[in-house]
């Protein structure tokens, strides 16, 4: 069964319930939908489908936000409504675990080894997360990985140690100057 036959009965059960909130929004990711093939003048693939409802999910999680920093909550509780709705329909997301696995299987695939090689990791990656997890998320990931040493190394830091050599690795921790052990200055 496609995506617009699965929505089109969810669609009659919400109208038969009375759901007026759970109809409007499946009317709305309907309307997107067959507005997409329109444009594409075909059936949609499913990879279609899915980045269709991805826009989608992004365009109500910007929404929510806009109208909560504009101070409007009862808007924004409405948007957050219909992402619930939206969110039945994609496919279940990958949790921390699995993306980092993704991650450093891609990171070995293509030999990366510094931020230079950003791109062609994230090339790799995106495919194999697409519609469980936005770019926004897998970027963060993937550049932590690459700009952080794997080991001793180089550099002289322990693996899941900040900067100082010791607590957990986090965001900014791997930052700052890189002095290679062998040619630090001698402190007095």
């Amino acid at each position: 069964m496609s995506l617009i036959a699965r929505l089109e009965a969810e669609l009659t059960a919400a109208m038969k319930e009375r759901q007026a909130a759970r109809r409007d929004a499946l009317r709305l990711i309907l309307a997107s939908l067959r507005n997409a093939e329109k444009e594409l003048q075909r059936p949609l693939s499913d990879d279609e489908e899915l980045q269709v409802l991805q826009r989608e999910r992004k365009r109500r999680v910007e929404a929510a936000d806009a109208f909560r920093a504009g101070g409007r909550p009862e808007q924004a509780a409405s948007e957050e409504a219909e992402l619930a709705v939206l969110e039945q329909f994609m496919p279940e997301p990958l949790d921390e675990d699995e993306l980092e696995q993704i991650v450093d299987d891609a990171i070995a695939e293509t030999g990366a080894t510094s931020l230079r090689d950003l791109g062609r990791v994230m090339a790799d990656v995106m495919p194999q997360v697409a519609g469980r997890a936005d770019g926004s998320a897998v970027s963060p990931h993937v550049r932590e990985k690459l700009a952080c040493p794997a080991d001793l190394g180089l550099y002289g830091r322990a693996k899941g140690t900040g900067r100082s050599g010791h607590g957990p690795i986090g965001p900014g921790s791997c930052l700052g100057p890189k002095v290679p052990l062998s040619s630090s200055p001698a402190r007095p």
